[in-house]
């Protein structure tokens, strides 16, 4: 057997070292994203607005700080089908404050700014950083970092904070824009004005922990063209998921239950799906697992109706609901929501759903307009929608003849619903989970903003009482009103 002698074991060593010094100061050689963080960066092909809205724990900063190093050096991997910028950039990465940027973004990008020996370690590959400027009055803190492009040239990356001010984030054209955290809506706007003349991009990564903001419900309730949201949660870095090499995530479910127990109550679902947190103001006080269920097959003999509420400048909105009868169970499994148009548009949507499913409707349905014209549950009668006889109406109490239209009372009775395991709406109505996650009160009334598929909702589950199956003896193929009205 062969000896190893000192210059074998000295060498192996530096090999050792000097792969240890690759790996440290390599660091985005090593980057082996999830499904989620693909299709984040894809979206970079179509899409110069993006928000990855996440939870916390599963990596959004480590994939932003990513994707800027690609953008910054050039460096794309083989597997990348996001943007690719082919000559240096100008970039900008922000953060809330100066030391929050400083301890995350700088971190990310450059590696601890508290350790000499760790500088280059970050996402960004030593060798490519060419000189960086300190932040006055800031310990340890960048100002910018020059950044070699493999093109030739360099590229330019300036460190940012929202405390600085608005006046901050105005002046010069920037290619690239990463702002990690929530900015104000003035900061956001002034960082995408900063990319239009250049045809740059735009992309945050946060936890919503500010609730439903002007900036959050712009991405979930209004995408424009050229916009994109990406939602991640627990699960998607779950030990279930695999990565794109092949390996598990990196979440269990001991870890996720001790991470969970660190935070308060109504942090939880914010923190674990990244949703906007609104806290005891949520109307539904439910955990979505609570209700959510992947689509089933709704059998022949279960009862259906339809809640509807009207809109132009905000959406007409639909829910189909069926009725479990036998276990008195609800189950949404179907919706339509738009905005600006004609009933007959409406109407025809409407029509490709079984026509012998009744509508239940609110009393501005009969309200006629200043020329006289019929109300608009008339008008989508005539367009052949099985509009019920009359207005919606809650239930009556016990010897009343008429339930009134008491909000509250509705709301009460789908909550009840919800916490006795009763209420279930198919995973897949995403417009329906929108509005789910944003209904809420302040001062305790409730607030009517983007609530119309709620609404639609109340209006169904209400108005069970007039549901009828595709089996039910009085149906004939045609539409006989009187047959679904209150009687």
């Amino acid at each position: 057997m062969q000896v190893a002698t000192r210059a074998d074991l000295e060498k192996a060593v530096d090999i050792a070292r000097e792969l240890r010094q690759r790996e440290r100061y390599n660091r985005v050689d090593n980057y082996d994203p999830y499904p989620y963080q693909l299709a984040f960066h894809e979206t970079g092909s179509t899409c110069n607005q993006r928000l990855l809205m996440a939870a916390n724990r599963i990596g959004k900063s480590y994939c932003g700080s990513a994707e800027m190093s690609y953008h910054l050096t050039g460096l794309y991997p083989p597997w990348w089908k996001g943007r690719r910028y082919t000559q240096p950039i100008v970039a900008w990465a922000g953060g809330v404050s100066n030391e929050t940027t400083r301890d995350i973004v700088q971190f990310e990008l450059l590696g601890s700014p508290d350790d000499p020996e760790a500088f280059g370690s970050g996402t960004v590959p030593k060798k490519y950083i060419i000189k960086t400027e300190r932040k006055p009055g800031v310990p340890n803190a960048k100002s910018v970092a020059l950044i070699r492009h493999v093109s030739g040239g360099n590229s330019s990356l300036f460190f940012k904070a929202y405390e600085m001010g608005v006046e901050k984030w105005q002046g010069r054209s920037v290619d690239c824009i990463w702002l990690d955290e929530e900015p104000s809506r003035d900061i956001y706007s002034q960082a995408v004005t900063r990319t239009l003349d250049r045809k740059g991009m735009v992309y945050m990564t946060f936890t919503p922990e500010n609730g439903m903001t002007e900036t959050v419900a712009s991405f979930m309730n209004n995408l424009m063209p050229g916009q994109s949201l990406n939602n991640a949660t627990w699960d998607d870095a779950s030990e279930r998921v695999m990565s794109m090499k092949g390996e598990r995530g990196h979440l269990n479910e001991v870890v996720m239950e001790q991470i969970l127990s660190s935070y308060s109550p109504h942090e939880r679902e914010m923190r674990r799906y990244g949703r906007p947190s609104i806290g005891s103001g949520l109307v539904f006080p439910i955990s979505e697992e609570k209700i959510m269920i992947d689509p089933i097959a709704i059998p022949d003999h279960w009862p259906r109706i339809c809640g509807i509420d009207f809109g132009f400048d905000h959406p007409t909105a639909c829910v189909w609901m069926a009725f479990d009868r036998d276990e008195d169970e609800w189950y949404v499994y179907d919706c339509y929501r738009q905005a600006k148009a004609s009933p007959s548009v409406h109407a025809s949507i409407i029509r490709t759903r079984p026509a012998f499913i009744p509508i239940s409707w609110p009393h501005d349905g009969n309200r006629r307009d200043s020329m006289g014209n019929p109300g608009l549950a008339e008008q989508y009668r005539q367009l052949g929608c099985n509009m019920l006889a009359f207005h919606f109406e809650n239930p009556p109490a016990l010897g009343q003849k008429k339930g009134g239209n008491s909000i509250e009372e509705g709301i009460m009775a789908l909550l009840q619903k919800m916490e006795a395991g009763k209420f279930h709406v198919f995973a897949t109505l995403g417009d329906w989970w929108q509005e789910f996650r944003m209904y809420h009160r302040k001062d305790g009334k409730i607030v009517p903003f983007h609530d119309d598929l709620m609404s639609a909702t109340r209006y169904a589950a209400m108005a069970s009482r007039f549901a009828v199956s595709g089996k039910d003896p009085t149906w004939t193929g045609e539409l006989k009103y009187q047959n679904y009205g209150i009687v």
